[in-house]
């Protein structure tokens, strides 16, 4: 049964409306009710009691923020009588609770189908990559792409270039602007693609970006231990890379930090230095060959049974509402310490959106450096973002706003929920290799694509992303599953929304129920099932550049 509102917390003194609350709207509230004041819409937060000025106000049992003004019985929560708070923290744990791990005795003997790596690692694709060790080499991996997509089969995009030519035809026509603006544009798409000569290999992924060079020697080093984490990756049979020569971004240090995260390295890898090679048609046609010579070797692989444990879920959020926090997250929550409990590995990243739970994520580490090393992760971090004008406060976006996070503090509170419960092994800096079975967490910025890339080159053979407002956000090698915190979401936007949590929000399901639905599409992921970012070829990468350009 759905009801008006909910109090996540005990201690919490404000409410969320789960649907539109009308002013005057009598409302459960302790053991009695309290009536709205003004009108609250769904996914917003209303005081019960009202608030004074500088009031604390409590969400998911912590400090999201103060009350700037009065704030009447049954008023409404909003950015301009409410700013940022957060309590402060110590990196010396006040307690570490013994965990209580879930029953996982469904899931103990289940597999998936994935593609073992001599590393001992896992894969839930097979890739090949194309990737440039700077952005002088963007051009040649575009005219790497348009020579080999289409012809081995991996064109997926759907063209609206016939619906161009029809517009075209209209002006030709003579038609007016009212006319072409309402004329109907419907047009019969050549579903057919060539035949695939590599079945069992998934794509070929070009990693463009635009670092390598004329940045600090950090983002040089930065980002060769990003692609070398993609290199690596159990998702990625092996990879061809275009050198200019003569960048920060050497070939030898990618080389370093490939060897760093695998001493044994032994997936194909071919490396091309332009300036050594000469013209550009030696570069692209010695490309070519080498790559098809790969795509061949990586054919040979097969999908065979591997154990849950060898799963790594990247926690992701983008677009978030006021409901993300009270049912796609915590329902990935659930599936984290259910991934945990079977000895598997997640990630849970974006320290912007940490702001305002650190002590929690102190006193659930498992050893004091641990704990030692997130505190000063997140406190130098902090201090960046206020040297040039920013801060953690100013996280949320429009968006964000508009659905109900009026604070980082709230929008935070409720992103962490999706790293369950389970202790803390390891705490890593960006782009550190997931070691350890267990949560992790990962530095990485707020913004959801530096974050989701970050994730996959840590290690993430699957990415678990939740979204209240929709984002076709995916990755280049990663699956990618899209959970929508709400069911009007799921069914506005069904195109690029995999798994809908808004059942919760309905009343139809507990977060448990819904974990563990989550829980059984991500093995049938896992195992070759397509995600909606997938089937739409949507392959965001972005290196998250830390330094500034010189």
């Amino acid at each position: 049964m759905k009801h008006q509102v909910a109090r996540i917390h005990p201690a919490d003194n404000v409410l969320v409306a789960l649907a539109d609350l009308p002013i005057g709207t009598e409302v459960p509230w302790e053991n009695g009710f309290v009536t709205t004041s003004e009108a609250i819409p769904a996914k917003h937060k209303l005081a019960p009691l009202g608030l004074s000025p500088g009031q604390s106000v409590t969400m998911y049992g912590v400090l999201v923020g103060t009350a700037r003004e009065e704030i009447r019985p049954g008023g409404r929560l909003t950015t301009a009588n409410i700013k940022h708070a957060t309590n402060t923290y110590d990196e010396n744990a006040q307690q570490r609770p013994a965990w209580t791990a879930p029953d996982v005795s469904a899931w103990q003997d289940r597999t998936f189908l994935g593609f073992h790596r001599a590393d001992g690692r896992v894969g839930t694709a097979n890739y090949w990559l194309v990737i440039p060790l700077v952005f002088c080499e963007n051009r040649n991996i575009q005219v790497l792409q348009e020579a080999l997509i289409t012809d081995l089969g991996y064109g997926r995009r759907k063209s609206y270039q016939p619906e161009t030519r029809k517009l075209l035809s209209l002006l030709q026509a003579g038609k007016s602007v009212e006319e072409i603006l309402s004329a109907d544009l419907e047009t019969a798409q050549d579903a057919a693609r060539s035949t695939r000569p590599f079945p069992n290999v998934d794509g070929i992924r070009f990693l463009a970006h635009e670092g390598g060079c004329g940045g600090i020697r950090q983002d040089a080093q930065t980002l060769c231990g990003l692609l070398a984490g993609y290199i690596t990756h159990p998702n990625v049979a092996g990879a061809t890379v275009l050198s200019l020569g003569c960048q920060n971004a050497q070939a030898s240090m990618l080389q370093d930090e490939i060897n760093k995260r695998d001493p044994n390295f032994s997936k194909p890898l071919y490396i091309l230095d332009q300036q050594k090679l000469g013209t550009e048609e030696t570069l692209i046609s010695t490309a070519l060959r080498q790559t098809f010579a790969g795509l061949m070797l990586a054919n040979q692989a097969r999908r065979e049974p591997a154990p849950l444990s060898k799963l790594n879920i990247g926690l992701e959020c983008g677009g978030s509402d006021g409901f993300s926090g009270i049912s796609a997250n915590p329902a990935l929550g659930h599936v984290s310490d259910m991934v945990v409990a079977l000895g598997g590995s997640v990630i849970l990243a974006e320290f912007p959106e940490l702001c305002g739970v650190e002590q929690e994520l102190v006193d659930r580490s498992v050893d004091q450096p641990t704990a030692e090393r997130f505190s000063s992760l997140m406190k130098a971090y902090g201090d960046s973002a206020i040297a040039v004008g920013s801060g953690f406060d100013m996280n949320p976006s429009p968006g964000n706003i508009r659905d109900g996070l009026i604070t980082d503090a709230m929008k935070s509170a409720g992103a962490a929920r999706k790293g369950g419960s389970s202790p803390v092994v390891a705490v890593l800096d960006y782009p550190e290799l997931v070691t350890k079975p267990g949560l992790n967490l990962l530095c990485t910025p707020g913004n959801d694509v530096e974050s989701t890339t970050a994730e996959v080159g840590s290690g993430a053979n699957v990415v678990l992303f939740t979204t209240g407002l929709g984002t076709p956000t995916g990755n280049p090698i990663a699956p990618v599953i899209k959970v929508a915190s709400n069911t009007a979401l799921a069914k506005r936007m069904p195109d690029i929304i995999d798994v809908n949590t808004g059942t919760v929000i309905d009343g139809e399901e507990t977060i448990e129920q819904a974990g563990e639905r989550i829980l059984d599409y991500v093995i049938r992921v896992a195992s070759g099932e397509e995600v909606a970012a997938v089937r739409h070829d949507q392959a965001d990468f972005i290196p998250w550049k830390r330094g500034v350009s010189l």
